[in-house]
């Protein structure tokens, strides 16, 4: 399927998409905060560059958006319509750094924490502020 838009169009529109101060990573902060654990957002030197972190506990926090990051991949990776040579080839490579990351950092001393997308919704809204108090409790 062609694109509705034209090269200059399509660059201004993917341009506007946000990597930071996401819905998704607000959402999130907002539970980290209510759990009680502290945290900055965007540390710098860390490697895999967590969301969210917590230097002192070495807590890691990881937001990830449920398509990008390949939540249930076998799955849904059949369903895409377009380009799905590209994007199956991104999205695993995606899954793989992820898995790449988390290893580092535990090697390190770290601990990870990865919050999916749909974690965040308000259906599991309670369900995940549990988790993270659990976390915090553990810190």
């Amino acid at each position: 399927m062609a694109d509705c838009f034209t090269k200059a169009q399509r660059s201004l529109v993917m341009s506007k998409i946000r990597s930071r101060n996401t819905r998704l990573e607000e959402r999130c902060f907002s539970l980290l905060r209510e759990a009680g654990i502290r945290f900055r957002k965007y540390p710098r030197g860390i490697y895999g560059n967590p969301d969210a972190a917590n230097k002192t506990k070495r807590l890691a926090i990881f937001v990830d958006g449920d398509f990008w990051h390949g939540y249930r991949w076998n799955k849904r990776k059949n369903a895409i319509g377009t380009n799905r040579k590209y994007w199956t080839k991104k999205i695993e490579r995606n899954i793989e750094r992820d898995k790449e990351v988390n290893r580092m950092l535990r090697r390190l001393g770290w601990k990870v924490v990865r919050v999916w997308g749909f974690q965040l919704g308000p259906k599991r809204r309670k369900k995940t502020l549990r988790k993270l108090n659990n976390i915090a409790s553990l810190l």
